[in-house]
């Protein structure tokens, strides 16, 4: 027995491939297929450069955010946060009036 191919639909089979393939050549001539395949590629890796710099800003992001979290808790717990003399001045000028 044969075992039945798995058709999904609205994927082109082999009689498509081969009409897109030949309006392609219609459209672009088979000179330029080479280099549109090649400007293609170079389009690609420059999206995938994009991402990676953008993951890795991410990346720095969350590592700076993470620190900066743990030294505010480090400060928030370790100290008590003291009042400028300034501040305190002006608190009792305030209520004098």
């Amino acid at each position: 027995m044969l075992s039945p191919v798995l058709q999904i639909p609205g994927i082109p089979g082999g009689p498509e491939v081969l009409l897109l393939l030949l309006l392609v050549v219609l459209l672009f001539g088979a000179n330029k297929i080479p280099k549109l395949a090649r400007s293609s590629g170079q389009a690609i890796g420059e999206f995938q450069k994009g991402r990676e710099q953008v993951e890795q800003e991410l990346e720095e992001m969350k590592d700076g955010e993470t620190k900066d979290s743990e030294e505010d808790e480090e400060t928030e717990f370790g100290t008590e946060s003291q009042v400028e003399p300034e501040t305190e001045s002006s608190f009792d000028s305030d209520t004098r009036e």
